[in-house]
């Protein structure tokens, strides 16, 4: 099955902070912009940051395997050894995990490493990873 790029725009309250975090921290390379949005490339897919600080409200949260996760969320599906250099990345810029990495569904179907953290408009990114990919999506 081919992986088509999928578009994602969100509302951010500042952009200068939209770019620290997506372009620097994360490593998201820069495209097109105005004074209203900007485009990052996360890992071949196109998120697009909207200056609309309106429309920023806290996230409702989901149990998922005890935790709570934020139910509006988004991110990456990474390679285990990127899953880890991401994770120790976000801890050594002093993030504050929402969900601190870990093992989720540990020996079941579908065990996966996860983490959940917020941007600095409160936007939740969960990035995961798999020992198995083709496990992605197992009952």
């Amino acid at each position: 099955m081919a992986i088509h790029p999928f578009h994602l725009a969100f509302p951010v309250h500042d952009l200068a902070a939209a770019r620290a975090f997506y372009g620097e921290l994360i490593g998201c390379p820069e495209g097109r912009s105005s004074d209203e949005w900007v485009d990052f490339d996360l890992y071949g897919h196109q998120i697009v940051a909207h200056l609309a600080p309106e429309e920023l409200r806290e996230a409702a949260t989901s149990a998922v395997d005890g935790d709570q996760v934020p139910v509006r969320h988004f991110g990456v599906v990474l390679p285990m050894d990127d899953w880890h250099a991401l994770a120790a990345r976000l801890r050594d810029a002093g993030v504050s995990f929402v969900i601190e990495p870990h093992i989720r569904f540990e020996g079941q179907p579908g065990e996966q490493a996860t983490m959940f953290f917020l941007d600095p408009s409160g936007n939740a990114l969960e990035f995961k990873a798999f020992r198995d990919i083709a496990s992605l999506f197992a009952k």
